[in-house]
């Protein structure tokens, strides 16, 4: 079946020399769509059987999900490995490489952070004037007074090029992005580009930094690394969702954002309906927002209904997110590299209502149950908050277009490092090993003129005993200590 779909891609890919990086449910093409349909027909799924034709779900790509795009922004690409099976990369083996020399390049700072002013200066000269590189800066980075008013920095900041959130496209004309912060940064980036990505490079000057695996003290050695093709990367998958809403009132502009907080970029309008599409880096977050009521909306799987969640939400979240919201709310961690979608509730109101793990190749669909009481709400990595009500959709799928995050050493050394320096994973004082405990009660016995025991089993009564006897009489002197580490301040 692997080999099946493989033919089906590359008879596809003989077309033109774009769509081997071609999608269909990123595409929205109807005509590779009803050609992968008509070649898949042996292995569709129907999502009801007992619905008619008419309406029954057919699968037009793998559980695997799409196949990611891998090239990012207009002149980064993945480095093929010639060793590879079947044309399937080894995720370990993924690394950057250029087509043409990297000229321009976007600078996120983390806004209102005193503190990386002077880093962010540093970066910038260092691109200009060594690297003779174009940067990018969003223009409310330069209103900073302590950037404005900086007389030395001036022929600097002349030479930057400045865009506006939701005004300026710049997807075309970014060749690698440079985050300085810490995860928010990093979720920003993203949101920029609802397209191909170009390659991000984090560096930690925020809080938590789990996505932001560099320090900045290298940073000279560590971009010329990255300027030269010589970078490992993982490609951090991203949900594309399809807001479907009922129009039930017009909704006036202002200064380029609606009334309602959502700016209007990629909305579609068809008659009654109004459509908004959004790429997602971490998780989709759908919950009942003011009201005090629990939230009561069904999940649909390929078109099944596969439960309805009643309580404070539920979250749909990528392996990145896994480590967000997903994770605060009991779900477990997986890697970016695999390929799934999790989906969390929260705070359900039942015992037995476990977060679950899906292919990522699948597609969700959540829409308020019949029976709810109030609207919800839904939330896209924390931004474009908007009210779903009775009739409107939201449909979830795994998008085509990830995000190529720059590695310091590897996709998983820079995980695991990250799990245990940013989230403390499975921290805990070790266990002492029995001997050298027993160790310690017989060296005590000993400094106490005691008799050494025989044997280790006598050791065991011989010496413990009047070890408890002055750990029970120390004990309102020794609180806080349990025995063996009572022993061990003894020693």
């Amino acid at each position: 079946m692997e080999v099946n779909q493989e033919k089906l891609c590359t008879s596809k890919a003989d077309v033109s020399a774009d769509s081997a990086y071609h999608c269909s449910t990123c595409h929205d093409d109807e005509e590779w769509s009803s050609t992968s349909r008509g070649r898949a027909k042996s292995r569709s799924l129907s999502a009801s059987p007992a619905l008619g034709s008419a309406k029954e779900f057919r699968r037009t790509r793998s559980l695997h999900g799409p196949c990611p795009v891998t090239t990012f922004g207009p002149k980064a690409c993945m480095l093929q490995n010639p060793k590879a099976i079947m044309h399937i990369q080894d995720p370990a083996s993924q690394r950057l490489t250029w087509n043409k020399p990297p000229k321009s390049v976007l600078v996120i700072k983390k806004i209102r952070d005193a503190s990386l002013l002077q880093p962010f200066k540093e970066l910038c000269v260092y691109l200009t004037e060594v690297n003779n590189m174009i940067v990018y800066v969003e223009k409310k980075v330069l209103e900073d007074p302590a950037i404005a008013n900086d007389d030395n920095f001036g022929p600097v900041k002349k030479k930057f090029c400045t865009f506006r959130e939701d005004y300026d496209d710049i997807s075309n004309q970014i060749d690698f992005i440079i985050c300085l912060g810490g995860d928010g940064t990093l979720l920003y980036a993203s949101s920029l580009f609802q397209g191909s990505v170009p390659p991000v490079m984090a560096f930690h000057l925020g809080s938590l930094g789990f996505l932001t695996p560099f320090n900045f003290e290298n940073f000279q050695s560590q971009v010329t690394q990255v300027i030269e093709g010589n970078a490992a990367l993982v490609l951090r998958s991203r949900l594309k969702v399809k807001v479907v809403k009922e129009h039930r009132e017009k909704m006036t502009v202002q200064n380029g954002i609606e009334e309602n907080g959502v700016a209007p970029t990629n909305i579609e309008k068809e008659v009654g309906k109004q459509i908004m599409q959004y790429q997602v880096l971490n998780e989709v977050v759908v919950d009942r927002g003011p009201s005090s009521y629990l939230s009561n909306v069904d999940v649909f799987l390929d078109g099944h209904l596969i439960t309805t969640v009643q309580g404070d939400g539920v979250i749909v979240s990528t392996p990145t997110g896994s480590t967000a919201y997903a994770a605060a709310a009991g779900a477990s961690m997986i890697h970016p590299n695999v390929p799934a979608i999790m989906i969390t509730p929260i705070c359900p109101h039942s015992l037995s209502f476990r977060p679950i793990v899906v292919p990522a190749g699948v597609e969700l669909k959540i829409m308020l149950s019949p029976d709810a009481r109030n609207t919800a709400w839904v939330s896209f990595d924390g931004r474009k908050r908007q009210e779903i009500c009775h009739g409107d959709s939201i449909s979830i799928t795994t998008s085509c277009y990830p995000l190529p995050s720059i590695c310091f050493q590897d996709p998983v050394s820079d995980w695991f490092e990250s799990l245990a320096e940013c989230l403390h994973w499975n921290v805990r004082k070790k266990q002492n090993n029995f001997e050298r405990t027993v160790k310690l009660m017989m060296d005590w016995n000993i400094a106490n003129n005691k008799q050494r025991p025989k044997t280790m089993s006598s050791c065991r009564f011989s010496c413990r005993i009047p070890l408890v006897t002055q750990y029970t009489q120390n004990t309102g002197k020794e609180k806080g200590k349990n025995f063996t580490s009572w022993i061990l301040h003894m020693k």
